[in-house]
């Protein structure tokens, strides 16, 4: 058994405690109620992002119901307005013209009818032709039983609609006596098929098979259950926060709406593991005769699957952009320090950069990159061409603000000659992260970026490829790692020594051939945040990181190779990056 599986069966036990005594709050999320409600006096400035979204204080975790309306941008996200832990959970809403500029709202849903006494948990958003736009949404009752609602703005001429109304036939959805009634949560975007029925799915489980119920309605209020899910998998968990939407095996610019049928698509249905606090999506197909999802076996179907983002990212959700054609995900990235540290600063949580979502021209696989909006950030620029690495190499880029930066490089490997054999045991790329790291001498590789370092390495986040000769495949096996182990050199808080910092070695391989010898990296950094994106994004990795000492003004970026094989960096851009406005 792997490392990692062996801490999926230790991170199952604990949730499984921590489900037996949360009265019914939900297990990704511990309750500290000494925290919870503890007002914010002043916000920690250290590790604050500049150009990610994030409220100016307390804590933020899923993104809820995003969409574009009338020419406004809406996010709404669970948030804690009383403290910067989980709890007290409330719809924030904010609003923007462009995705990075936003405004902040009054929060559109809180607790206040029976059927969300304990609590408005994550949905999402839909807009119904000539209608507008509702929002279905989990409540939890007196009971803790959970059920699906819906809410409807009360002023269509408002263009930031910031008064929502929950009508009294809710809830639209309750769990029956063959379902959990405290695993039965977070709606999706309704779609309307061909027969003119709506159909939504919510998340749930049955004791550990993970579960998407079907439900389907004529008029939006009146839901019924199907004779079956739209698809299962035992030994998944709970599915919470569950995505389902075409894309297009032909078009490779724009994206396709929630209920879009036409030919030459494919299906994904993404899945938030509980239990191990990752995504998984499979690519399939939508029998609609059937209400049927078939994945069409070209990835596992589990905890093994094809991850949006193989780091720190969770809850996410995807729109239709009717205004670019584009479909947008968002994802939460949540704190990797600890609760004391969280309480201390005054926020924890952030919203990931927008990105959009395409089929790989393979057919096999999803790619992500950054909204194009994001370019509007960029300041000041350097540009390096042509720079050979030799083993053991590295150099400084210069003349930007290192924490603060957009980088985007092309290496080229030339021979793969040197290429270390692939062992067929290795099947978990984190393991072979943390085998294999940054220092480790190869033969191609380890070679990227250093981010967020001091010149000593005393602290440093390494984002960096490694390939391998694979016998049984026809072209090599490429390891991307986002290593954190050394990204800080803190371990603890200092007040509680048993609450460790979170430090990973996140990990994924990816498909890349190397035919011209040629593979690119863009990293987003943002103080306490690297977003990376391999080969155009066919394999993205969020850390959240924090540095003591590679700060601000005094933190460093570099190009680095440690293998044996030259590697040249073709070209490298990178961008300070500037703060967003507030939305006028």
């Amino acid at each position: 058994m792997s490392v990692s599986k062996i801490a999926h069966v230790l991170l199952l036990l604990l949730v499984l405690i921590s489900v037996n005594s949360n009265n019914g709050v939900k297990a990704t999320h511990k309750v500290f109620k000494r925290f919870q409600s503890q007002s914010v006096d002043r916000v920690g400035p250290l590790h604050r992002t500049a150009f990610h979204f994030q409220p100016p204080m307390h804590w933020i975790n899923d993104p809820n119901g995003p969409m574009y309306y009338k020419g406004i941008y809406h996010l709404f996200y669970q948030y804690n307005p009383k403290g910067a832990v989980w709890g007290n959970i409330v719809w924030a809403h904010s609003v923007s013209r462009d995705l990075i500029n936003w405004k902040a709202l009054e929060p559109a849903i809180y607790p206040s009818k029976w059927f969300d006494i304990g609590g408005t948990w994550s949905g999402s958003a839909t807009i119904i032709p000539g209608k507008g736009p509702v929002i279905l949404y989990t409540g939890l009752d007196k009971n803790a039983t959970q059920m699906q609602n819906y809410a409807i703005p009360e002023d269509l001429s408002d263009p930031y609609l910031q008064k929502w109304v929950k009508p009294d036939d809710n809830p639209i959805a309750a769990p029956d006596e063959t379902m959990n009634r405290t695993a039965f949560r977070d709606p999706t975007t309704a779609w309307l098929g061909k027969d003119g029925h709506w159909r939504m799915l919510v998340g749930s489980k049955r004791k550990h098979r993970g579960i998407a119920y079907l439900y389907r309605s004529r008029d939006f209020r009146k839901w019924v259950k199907s004779k079956h899910p739209l698809h299962s998998k035992q030994d998944t968990g709970m599915w919470e926060c569950p995505d389902f939407f075409p894309v297009s095996l032909t078009d490779r610019k724009n994206g396709l709406d929630f209920g879009y049928s036409g030919p030459n698509i494919k299906h994904v249905l993404k899945v938030s593991l509980d239990l191990t606090r990752y995504e998984y999506y499979t690519l399939g197909k939508y029998h609609t005769d059937k209400d049927r999802y078939e994945p069409d076996g070209s990835s596992p179907d589990g905890w093994d699957g094809l991850r949006f983002d193989y780091g720190n990212f969770y809850a996410s959700k995807t729109f239709f952009d009717s205004k670019t054609k584009r479909r947008i995900l968002w994802g939460w990235a949540n704190e990797s320090d600890t609760v004391s540290d969280d309480n201390s600063k005054g926020w924890a949580g952030i919203q990931l950069i927008p990105r959009t979502v395409l089929l790989d021209s393979s057919g096999k696989q999803l790619v992500f990159w950054p909204i194009e909006e994001i370019n509007t950030l960029r300041g000041k620029n350097v540009r390096i061409k042509n720079k050979k690495l030799k083993s053991g190499q590295r150099f400084e880029v210069r003349g930007i603000t290192p924490a603060q930066a957009d980088v985007e490089v092309t290496f080229n490997v030339g021979s793969l000659e040197k290429a270390e054999p692939f062992n067929p045991k290795w099947k978990n790329a984190q393991d072979l992260c943390n085998m294999k790291g940054s220092t480790e001498k190869g033969g191609v590789g380890p070679f990227g970026l250093i981010t967020l370092a001091t010149p000593d390495y005393e602290e440093y986040t390494p984002v960096f490829f490694r390939v391998f000769r694979d016998a049984t495949a026809k072209k090599p096996k490429v390891l991307m790692c986002s290593d954190a182990k050394r990204s800080s050199i803190r371990t603890d808080d200092g007040n509680e020594p048993k609450e460790k910092m979170y430090k990973p070695s996140f990990a994924g391989f990816v498909d890349a051939d190397f035919a011209d010898g040629r593979i690119s990296l863009r990293s987003l950094i943002d103080h306490s945040v690297v977003e990376s994106f391999g080969a155009k994004g066919r394999t993205v990795i969020t850390s959240r990181v924090y540095p003591e000492r590679a700060v601000t003004k005094n933190a460093h970026l570099y190009v680095f190779n440690n293998g044996t094989q030259p590697v040249t960096v073709e070209s490298l851009s990178a961008w300070s990056m500037k703060k967003p406005r507030k939305m006028n």
